[in-house]
């Protein structure tokens, strides 16, 4: 019960502070928006998919992963802009769980994800998507765990370095890779066999061919439930490994 109440005025506070500057919902969708606006219309001839709602229906999903992970590595800024400001070092004299500290935040950001995704589906609908809604509350679900476990990896690393300077470059290192190795802008079954093979080894690409299935209407595929659990896997070795460095950083 404690975990749950430090979490729930964690959030609070966390929540109070992005609704007062709701233009970060709206700068982290732009980039989205744009892909969905400007690319997404070659789609259709560059996959030969046979209608547009076709073509929407394999971007969006891959879109939507895009927009969780990235959403979540940089978060990390925010976290070292706290230590800068001394708001971390007030919490080691507070009664608060160091577990609550890292769940407030993350489970912000997860709201902030699901909030700019239903943006994207209403959009991506207006443009002749179809998907069942069990199915999207699904791919909702696979879209929350990676938020939550990317923020989790970008705020224990922000506790490591302490420094805007050595974060930026390193997420990029990390983003770039996973993005060019899970499908998200394309279909990995374009790519050469030896390029899907190494695919294989990015949970991401799990997670984005599950969704993929999810938004077809393919809920028994098993790249859904196997997607699901592997980010479920690693969701949790990442808040486990985060809630650490906030306790060392909060002693």
């Amino acid at each position: 019960m404690k975990l749950a109440r430090d979490t729930w005025l964690i959030f609070q506070r966390q929540f109070l502070l992005l609704i007062r500057n709701p233009i970060w919902i709206f700068v982290g969708v732009f980039q989205p928006v744009m892909y969905l606006l400007l690319f997404a219309p070659l789609l259709k001839p560059a996959l030969n998919a046979p209608t547009q709602a076709e073509a929407y229906r394999i971007f969006v999903p891959g879109l939507l992963v895009l927009l969780a992970i990235f959403g979540g590595l940089f978060q990390g800024f925010g976290l070292i802009a706290e230590l800068r400001a001394g708001v971390i070092e007030r919490s080691r004299v507070t009664p608060v769980s160091r577990l609550a500290l890292l769940l407030g935040r993350s489970l912000r950001d997860v709201v902030s994800l699901i909030a700019q995704a239903i943006i994207i589906t209403l959009l991506a609908l207006a443009f002749g998507l179809t998907v069942f809604i069990g199915d999207l509350l699904l791919a909702y679900l696979m879209l929350a765990l990676i938020a939550l476990m990317t923020s989790a990896v970008s705020y224990g690393i922000a506790l490591r370095v302490k420094s805007e300077d050595a974060l930026a470059p390193l997420m990029n290192t990390i983003a770039q890779p996973v993005l060019l190795l899970s499908g998200i802008l394309l279909p990995l079954t374009f790519a050469p066999s030896w390029l899907r093979h190494v695919a294989d080894w990015n949970p991401f690409s799990w997670a984005v061919d599950g969704t993929r299935a999810l938004f077809a209407g393919d809920l028994g595929n098993d790249r859904v439930w196997q997607g699901l659990t592997i980010v479920a896997v690693l969701t949790a070795a990442a808040v486990w490994w985060a809630a650490r460095e906030f306790a060392r950083s909060v002693r």
